[in-house]
């Protein structure tokens, strides 16, 4: 599983939106970089991934092994398996996080989103390889997948600060109309799994996977 720090507060500067280039493995240079990447992720196959809730890690006694399915006997990494224990822990974690997160700037979130992107793009190779393992994709297709997931960063950051500019609103007479947004709160989602493989990020209330 790749995993990294949360970004610096390194400033990156907002451009016009464009998708991220998809990789050119005809090229002897990007094929060399893919193999290099698939040689460092083997080694790191196998190691054991603990659960974190409010920045504390867990082990819990059941696990979840992701299995290379092209090579079952291959196992890409071994994960805590949570319950229903540990639900409330990581509600009330995240409602602590979302007294300050809340009060952040829509500027401040824009640019967290958009130096994950970064970093996902400085190591895209590497990203890419353990969506080999994980899901036995092709080069294309694993590059396909975190291209994908760049641009979503890049994207959502964009149409944050595009959507927070509130167009006027009709003024009635008698009424000072306005509309802004606001931050809702903290909720569970037991996503469907449409996408097998995974990048995990720490982040202050816990952990972005995608």
């Amino acid at each position: 599983m790749a995993t990294t720090q949360a970004p610096t507060k390194e400033l990156i500067e907002i451009t016009p939106f464009k998708n991220e280039p998809l990789v050119d493995f005809s090229k002897e240079e990007n094929a060399r970089k893919m193999r290099a990447a698939i040689e460092k992720v083997r080694s790191q196959l196998g190691r054991e991934y603990d659960l974190v809730i409010g920045g504390k890690r867990l082990k819990t006694s059941d696990k979840i092994k992701s299995i290379n399915p092209a090579k079952p006997s291959e196992v890409v990494g071994v994960f805590q398996k949570a319950g229903v224990e540990h639900v409330e822990p990581a509600m009330n974690a995240a409602q602590k996080a979302f007294q300050s997160w809340s009060r952040t700037s829509l500027e401040e979130r824009a640019q967290f989103l958009l130096r994950t992107a970064k970093i996902i793009r400085d190591r895209k190779f590497e990203f890419s390889a353990w969506m080999v393992f994980e899901v036995a994709k092709n080069y294309a297709e694993a590059d396909a997948d975190t291209s994908e997931l760049i641009d979503f960063l890049e994207l959502y950051a964009r149409d944050a600060m595009r959507l927070a500019k509130a167009e006027p609103v009709v003024q009635l007479p008698g009424e000072r109309d306005y509309l802004s947004y606001i931050p809702l709160g903290v909720g569970i989602v037991i996503a469907p799994g449409k996408f097998q493989g995974g990048i995990t990020i720490p982040t202050p209330s816990g952990m972005y996977e995608r």
